[in-house]
């Protein structure tokens, strides 16, 4: 059994230590929550979606018939929603008072200074051995936060039409999906997308779950706007199933990376490979339906799961393309196979970092940030070439038994084989050789 010392990022204004009481002031529990004690009665905006099975075009955008959405979904709704939140003081720091930069270089990683996520944190015990662990009550859960951190319900629409309800009952009988501020954001924006909150998911990802994500990310509709999953073992900090999601006005390094094709399944979803880049991954995009694309990722990550293999995902380009990345450094962290340079940062990289944005706790690392200490960092997560192939294939063998089950052909149809290998991570401009010995790790 692997556990390090773990320091979660507060959520919510009522993150609390397990058993600390809670005054009680008037009905219910005093905190206006998810639970039986206050959910009763309670409403909140409902943003109706509609579902689209065609997606235009093939790798293009959903789309509308020739009706434009009742709110403007991003600009108006969910960023209209979080700067009122911010008004109202209900964020622990004004994030976009912190200090970020590109960093020069080929591949413009971005670092943040955000000391304000290093503060009031509640240490605590977490396994980083076990991807799969049971929903614990005990715990602090989604359904302990305030109402009023939540922007809105997120639920398909019953008539297929898209719809907005400034004003709408909690249906606490179908477990509504929700969209909830992160009182410690990363970014402009950030958010937290519940599925059905009530039912208590532990973090998971399932085949509806995933689809939900999906579709929040097409109706944002802006590439800025970007979705990411952490599994546990993975920097998930929270058991209880969640994406996040923020808006930053710059492309991600990972969004600009080579990829070579691999593979392209009978639902016309096409497998990439990640290259030149320092964790090794999988790109999904396509499909002729967005139930294509989301059954392969949603059944990838379900055999990563299966097999505990920790691992975080990036729902990119208004959910057209999908990065799907394995790692191991909580693993190595536990293990004591990190150096002290790299854990003295305390830079935990999960979705966010990982897809080349950088949020750093102290002004050292921020000053001193580079692609040098960036890439030392990002290769520590990322799997071996030989753990990486061995990974692949318990996916692309997942992904052929769920088309069998559908009495589809058993294997997808492979593409042409490249004409060369990618070059090793050791060959990129030794950079993980540690041939940079002024460097100081972010």
């Amino acid at each position: 059994m692997l556990r390090i010392k773990r320091v979660p990022t507060v959520v919510s204004n009522f993150q609390k230590e397990e058993g600390e009481e809670v005054a009680r002031q008037g009905g219910g529990c005093g905190r206006n929550c998810f639970r039986n004690c206050c959910l009763p009665g309670s409403k909140l905006p409902l943003y109706a979606f509609k579902r689209v099975s065609q997606i235009a075009g093939g790798k293009g955008v959903l789309t509308y018939d020739n009706n434009e959405p009742p709110v403007p979904f991003l600009d108006s709704l969910l960023l209209g929603e979080w700067e009122d939140r911010m008004q109202r003081g209900l964020f622990r720091y004004d994030v976009t008072a912190c200090e970020t930069k590109v960093i020069p270089g080929k591949y413009g990683f971005i670092a943040q200074l955000n000391e304000g996520r290093h503060l009031k944190k509640r240490p605590t015990e977490f396994r980083v051995d076990k991807v799969l662990q049971p929903f614990d009550e005990n715990k602090f859960n989604f359904t302990k936060v305030g109402q009023e951190e939540v922007l809105f319900q997120f639920e398909a629409s019953k008539d297929n039409e898209v719809q907005f309800f400034p004003v709408a009952p909690v249906d606490a009988e179908n477990s509504p999906s929700v969209v909830a501020i992160n009182v410690s954001p990363i970014e402009y924006g950030h958010v937290l997308l519940i599925p059905r909150i009530l039912e208590c998911l532990p973090q998971r990802i399932d085949r509806d779950s995933f689809l939900l994500a999906l579709y929040l990310a097409a109706e944002a509709g802006s590439p800025y706007f970007r979705l990411g999953y952490n599994s546990l073992g993975a920097f998930a900090t929270i058991n209880h199933l969640h994406f996040q999601a923020y808006y930053l006005a710059v492309p991600f390094p990972i969004e600009k990376a080579a990829s070579k094709s691999i593979t392209r399944t009978t639902g016309e979803v096409e497998i990439s490979e990640i290259l030149n880049y320092p964790v090794r991954g999988l790109i999904f995009e396509g499909g002729t339906t967005l139930e294509d694309l989301s059954n392969v990722v949603s059944d990838s990550c379900i055999c990563l799961q299966q097999n505990n293999i920790p691992y975080n995902v990036l729902i990119s380009d208004s959910g057209k393309r999908i990065f799907l990345l394995p790692q191991c450094y909580a693993e190595k962290q536990a293990l004591g196979e990190v150096s002290a340079e790299l854990l003295d940062t305390q830079v935990n990289p999960a979705v966010w970092e990982i897809s080349g944005h950088m949020v750093l706790k102290r002004k050292e690392d921020y000053e001193g940030a580079s692609e040098e200490n960036a890439w030392r960092l990002l290769a520590e997560v990322s799997l071996s070439e030989e753990r990486f192939q061995e990974v692949q294939a318990l996916i692309f063998e997942a992904i052929a038994s769920s088309i069998e089950q559908k009495d589809e052909p058993a294997m997808p149809s492979f593409l042409e084989e490249p004409d060369a290998s990618p070059p090793s991570l050791e060959d990129l401009d030794g950079l993980s050789k540690g041939s940079h010995p002024e460097m100081v790790s972010v």
